[in-house]
């Protein structure tokens, strides 16, 4: 067996800035995480089982060196009693099953256990069956395919530059692909050739792996997880978003204060992100909807609230390219800064579909949980009689489809 993974910290930087938070103010909560896959992949994924069960056991086996926990006991954020727990901390298996589906064709995987426990796997296993996945292409094709692509993104990022004319703040992206990648090797290629050739504009990425190899920035704050589970926590349900915001202001004390909009839908979010949170936080993250729309009803918050938008930054991360990214940072970027965080099209731009896959917190404490996004479609909940409380309690028009 060939590993996907080498190193507990190939995962984004959101998934430590939660499990500290966790640890810290709910230690004793339970989760379930489920795995699915939203598009139709080119061979039934179930075929993926023995090996996506060798890849977990060797996940199991993996644990933080010495060197890593220096890493991210440097990091200002991250305390030392955090860096304890990793010290000890492995993957348990038992808490994660795979399996295949009654239809014979369909991969299901299920993390459920402690959240402390259970909530990391989900990039790792993100990660895996994409590779593994990925690995039954052709991959010398999709590689030569991959950095002609590459080369076009730097051109493409050279010649903005060059012909874009002076704005009030800058263009800047970050890699964001760590759970879609084509594999490991090439992520690391993509983001070690981003940043030779246009640190101007890349300046960072999620993959806290990476960021450690090439000195950048580690990017990420929270996921939408974070606030979902609030809904299952001692808090009445339409206060769920206020209570996680103001925990999570309670636990970093101004740092990694970008904060998550879509989990009830924009509008819910700015009814509960008052001036107290609107000072504290630096600024907004969009992952559904309309982008120019959302971004416009963020400025105008910030305007009702008369806090200047220029000490603001918005950040867009709902499957970008730089073209789209472009064209948002045309739009604004003489009225506030921004920030664009790019996952597939960065990391799986080789030529072949990507899979859309996705694991993603159901139940909390033994309850359902669900997101109503600005995106009908997103949400993993089954459970009817709670999503339609939830549209209920936050005035949520528009139906979700699971």
């Amino acid at each position: 067996m060939t590993p996907v993974l080498h190193s507990l910290l190939e995962t984004d930087l959101y998934k430590f800035t939660m499990w500290q938070t966790m640890l810290h103010r709910h230690p004793q909560a339970q989760a379930e995480y489920r795995f699915v896959c939203r598009n139709t992949p080119a061979f039934a994924l179930a075929e993926l089982l023995p090996e996506v069960n060798e890849q977990l056991d060797h996940l199991c086996s993996l644990s933080f060196t010495e060197d890593e926990l220096a890493y991210l006991g440097n990091l200002r954020y991250i305390k030392g009693d955090f860096v304890d727990f990793l010290r000890i901390f492995r993957f348990q298996r038992r808490f994660i099953r795979a399996s295949i589906a009654e239809d014979g064709r369909t991969l299901e995987i299920v993390a459920d256990g402690p959240q402390v426990h259970v909530m990391a796997f989900e990039i790792h296993v993100l990660a895996i069956v994409n590779e593994l996945y990925f690995r039954r292409s052709d991959r010398p094709a999709a590689l030569a395919q991959g950095r002609t692509r590459l080369r076009d993104k730097i051109a493409a990022l050279r010649a903005f530059g060059a012909g874009e004319p002076a704005r009030a703040h800058p263009f800047e992206f970050f890699d964001f692909g760590v759970r879609r990648r084509f594999s490991g090797e090439w992520q690391e290629e993509v983001v070690r050739t981003l940043k030779d050739d246009v640190p101007e504009f890349f300046k960072g990425t999620s993959n806290v792996h990476l960021a450690r190899k090439f000195d950048l920035v580690a990017i990420g704050t929270m996921a939408h997880e974070y606030l979902q589970s609030y809904q299952a926590f001692d808090v009445r349900l339409r206060d769920f978003q206020k209570m996680a915001l103001e925990n999570w202001v309670q636990e970093y004390r101004g740092d990694l204060g970008v904060a998550l909009t879509d989990v009830v839908g924009m509008d819910a979010f700015l009814a509960d992100f008052d001036l107290y949170f609107a000072k504290l936080f630096d600024g907004l993250r969009h992952d559904s909807g309309d982008p120019i729309a959302w971004g416009e009803k963020a400025l105008a918050h910030y305007a009702k609230l008369r806090i200047d938008p220029h000490t603001k930054r918005l950040t867009f991360s709902d499957g970008l390219d730089l073209e789209a990214s472009f064209g948002i940072y045309r739009h604004f970027a003489d009225r506030t800064q921004l920030g664009f965080g790019i996952g597939t099209n960065l990391t799986n731009d080789v030529g072949l579909v990507p899979l859309n896959i996705v694991m993603k917190l159901t139940q909390c404490n033994g309850q359902p949980v669900a997101k109503l996004s600005d995106s009908p479609g997103k949400t993993l909940c089954k459970d009817e009689t709670f999503l339609a409380y939830l549209r209920q309690v936050f005035h949520h028009s528009t139906p979700e489809a699971a």
